[in-house]
């Protein structure tokens, strides 16, 4: 395969993950950080405002704060709803169990049925 054909390929494969159907690759990036994974963890226990939720990370600015906010609301895992001049952010657990359903309960079940022949044998 020539270089150039390997960087179209590359290129295609790389704009292709910012498609619609990529759903699961959003949700695994954002999942990625662990400062998302920290926002998560803050809206798993309350909603939270924007403001509220800057609070729980002060070592951020509110524009680093905002765009990790994005990439979790890109990935369907935070949702938020204007309420006067605050925004009220919540979790949307739905794509975790997805992922959960799709890959790790998969995964453990194939353990589980590994350690089970392994008692047998």
């Amino acid at each position: 395969m020539s270089k150039a054909s390997s960087f179209m390929l590359y290129f295609y494969n790389m704009s292709r993950s910012a498609d619609k159907g990529s759903d699961d690759d959003r949700v695994f990036k954002a999942l990625a950080s662990p400062v998302r994974r920290r926002m998560l963890d803050a809206l798993k226990e309350s909603p939270h405002t924007t403001g509220s939720l800057c609070a729980v990370l002060p070592r951020l600015d509110r524009t680093t704060v905002l765009q990790h906010l994005r990439v979790l609301e890109q990935a369907g895992l935070v949702t938020g709803r204007k309420v006067g001049r605050e925004r009220h952010l919540s979790l949307a657990p739905l794509p975790i169990k997805r992922i959960h359903d799709r890959w790790i309960g998969e995964y453990m079940r194939a353990a589980v049925d590994l350690l089970d022949r392994l008692d047998d044998a």
